[in-house]
């Protein structure tokens, strides 16, 4: 063609590309390409041709080859970046938008894209420096003022961020990217209302916008109003399938509502749209983690953390995994990282306290100690349990209760509906725990099962934890009139079940303990709900109604740090089996590595009980007696080498310090009698260990605490009549 021709053409594409078009605009320019292939007009006006057709695929081959010709051009090398970070290219885009900008250092859109490309990047303080950079160029680019937004809201620079936000609204007052950076920003900021507010405003101007409703969807579950939350997830799922965070969010609600397998198709969904999107291999592994699969839940958090080696998140649930699996040393390495990277975190600094305990590192534990007390006392939301082991007071554990359940379960439901209408001769029971198998609860309560009055209740058992194929797990089985397994049920499924058995009493066995089901308490599943036996605290909640107590436990004097209504029994609030085997296995002080002579005191309490005060008694206690070691529960090598260490420190020979590995129950209680007397633990108390003291005839001194949880061993005492112990 000759090149008056081809220039006529490029004129009548240039003008079909104006009157937008497109088809007419493509066809000619590609005439032109065909007989001049280096026309870089032509090259670079196809590029925004097909850019507008969001054909970026095809663009880039073009905007290549104008490249090549004209590498001089910054709007060539402008263009190639914006197809880049259209083709989720961040890092090439930066290498074109640096090309743009070291040409033309003017042009106030080139550092606006740079800078959204350094967001993609996570290189934020990049991406703020590019976007002042912009603001600076065009003072009224509301664009840039609302992307400097986001880099700040991504650095939790949350005031500042608003201030941007505010900033492109006042320039562009429509700006829907501005409202919803501006929404999310306040939901970071737990400004819950305001966030709906610019949600709001935001479907106001575009009702299809799905980003808007994981938004609102994002809010109602930080509020743990679950349903409308999940009304809103599904409202942005119809209408952009293909958003992840959207499957993200339904997988977040559907697993807090225990509909675990939902869940987990969401988070598929969600991973197969964006497999890099770290919050859902997150969410995958605390799913399985609750599933104690703890292989897949592995797995998900180091996927995570392949992706952002900073993620807090993934590092605690890294460290809840290596310590279901015992292996505690690592699990504290595991939290302490994570701790590093995001001390504002309340719940990390709870794990990996009790972590530390667990390990017996002292290191640092007043102070951390402290910290604990003082977040409980400014009214943090701080696990109660992991309280139960250090020096609080029953007002302290009561404060800290009364958080956990306003944050947790801040949603409230009235006695639900078919309860009014019961009519039945006989008083239905409910049990509800996640240990109806080899476990200590089980230990101590099986016989009381058993023991109902048939003629006056009904019992039934809700399982909410594994099977196993124990003897005790049988036994459970045949002790109530209904045994069902529930662990797979749904919040929503449960409820339903509990209804239509017609419980009256509702009696929860797990309190804030690993898997727990508190939800169903929440819900009011029963008129009457009830904790006992496996929570040695209150529960800060008015959804529970009673708390069954003795008055060594909770003396009248601590009757205000409980939220509950009292039940108090006559001696031991501790109910034992007395069909607990001892057996008659024959072990020798030789089968327990103890020396042939000498006193033995023992302690078989978890390790996370022992502190540096009764471990300084104890040590205090061997110096004194001669030939005498410590009998010790060998719970997990870390802390078993770090208290032979403390050992030393404080001049004992580390060995005499003797470790007990596991043994079946039968042998465990069996080999007591090689011990002359059981040594307690403060503030946390032996419990079911001391009731396997005493049951074995081994006589359990203890210490009488302040609180509930250091107050049981010795209601035991009083009530087997050794009040002087």
């Amino acid at each position: 063609m000759p090149v008056r021709s081809a220039d006529h053409i490029f004129q009548q594409a240039i003008a079909a590309l104006n009157a937008r078009q497109l088809a007419d605009a493509e066809r000619l320019f590609r005439r032109v390409l065909k007989s001049q292939p280096r026309h870089a007009g032509a090259l670079n006006l196809l590029t925004i041709v097909l850019m507008n057709g969001g054909r970026f695929s095809e663009a880039e081959t073009f905007i290549a080859r104008a490249v090549a010709l004209s590498g001089a051009s910054d709007v060539s090398h402008y263009n190639y970046g914006l197809i880049l970070k259209q083709l989720n290219r961040p890092a090439d885009a930066l290498r074109q938008f640096n090309q743009a900008a070291a040409i033309n250092p003017t042009v106030s859109e080139t550092f606006n894209n740079r800078g959204a490309v350094f967001n993609a990047l996570g290189q934020y303080e990049n991406a703020i420096s590019d976007f002042d950079r912009a603001i600076a160029l065009d003072p009224q680019s509301a664009a840039a003022l609302c992307n400097r937004g986001k880099s700040l809201a991504k650095t939790k620079r949350y005031d500042e961020a608003l201030a941007s936000y505010d900033e492109a609204l006042a320039r562009e007052p429509g700006l829907i990217e501005a409202w919803l950076g501006r929404g999310n920003a306040l939901t970071d900021r737990k400004h819950y209302d305001e966030a709906l507010a610019a949600y709001d405003a935001v479907l106001g101007k575009r009702a299809d916008l799905a980003e808007a409703w994981v938004g609102r969807g994002n809010v109602f579950y930080s509020l743990k109003r679950y349903d409308e939350a999940l009304a809103a997830y599904d409202k942005a799922v119809a209408i952009a399938p293909a958003l992840s965070e959207a499957w993200l969010g339904r997988g977040n609600v559907l697993t807090c509502l225990y509909s675990i397998p939902d869940s987990l198709s969401a988070y598929d969904k969600a991973l197969v749209l964006a497999p890099e999107l770290t919050a859902a291999w997150v969410a995958c592994g605390n799913v399985f983690l609750r599933l104690k699969q703890h292989d897949k839940a592995l797995a998900s958090y180091d996927k995570a953390l392949a992706l952002n080696e900073n993620l807090a998140k993934a590092w605690f649930g890294r460290g809840c995994v290596l310590t279901a699996r015992g292996r505690h040393g690592e699990a504290f390495a595991a939290f302490d990282k994570a701790f590093a990277l995001d001390a504002e975190s309340i719940g990390l600094q709870d794990a990996r306290l009790h972590s530390k305990m667990r390990i017996c590192d002292w290191a640092g534990l007043t102070q951390d100690i402290d910290r604990q007390i003082m977040s409980v006392r400014d009214e943090k939301t701080s696990n109660p349990f992991p309280l139960l082991a250090i020096p609080t007071s029953p007002e302290d554990q009561l404060t800290a209760a009364r958080s956990w359940v306003s944050t947790n379960f801040p949603q409230r439901q009235t006695v639900r509906g078919k309860i009014a209408d019961r009519r039945h001769d006989r008083i239905h029971v409910g049990y509800v725990s996640a240990d109806f198998h080899h476990h200590a609860t089980a230990m101590l309560a099986a016989g009381m099962f058993e023991c109902h009055d048939r003629s006056r209740f009904v019992v039934t058992a809700i399982s909410i934890g594994p099977a196993d194929a124990s003897e005790m797990r049988r036994r459970l089985e045949r002790s109530f009139d209904r045994f069902v397994d529930a662990s797979v049920l749904s919040d929503a499924a449960l409820l339903s079940l509990i209804e239509d058995a017609e419980i009256d009493i509702l009696v929860d066995l797990k309190g804030f303990t690993e898997d727990e089901r508190t939800r169903i308490f929440v819900s009011r599943a029963a008129p009457i709900q009830v904790s006992y036996l496996g929570y040695p605290a209150t529960m800060g909640a008015d959804f529970i109604d009673y708390l069954i107590c003795d008055r060594v436990i909770i003396p009248e004097s601590s009757r205000q740090h409980f939220s509950e209504k009292l039940v108090y029994l006559p001696h031991s609030y501790q109910v034992n089996d007395s069909r607990r085997e001892i057996s008659d296995r024959r072990i020798t002080r030789l089968d327990c590595d103890l020396p042939a002579t000498g006193f033995v005191f023992c302690c078989f309490n978890k390790s996370y009980k022992i502190n540096p005060e009764i471990f300084d008694c104890w040590m205090g206690l061997l110096g004194q007696v001669d030939g005498a070691v410590l009998w010790l529960l060998d719970d997990n090598p870390t802390a078993t080498a770090n208290l032979r260490t403390e050992a030393a420190a404080r001049g004992v020979d580390a060995t005499r310090l003797v470790f007990a590995k596991q043994l079946p129950i039968a042998d465990h209680l069996a080999r007591h009698q090689l011990a002359d007397l059981f040594l307690d633990t403060l503030p946390c108390n032996a419990h079911t260990t001391a009731s396997d003291a005493l049951w074995s005839g081994v006589p359990v001194l203890t210490q009488i605490g302040e609180t509930f949880a250091g107050r049981v061993a010795a209601s035991l005492l009083i009530a087997v009549g050794l009040p002087e112990l």
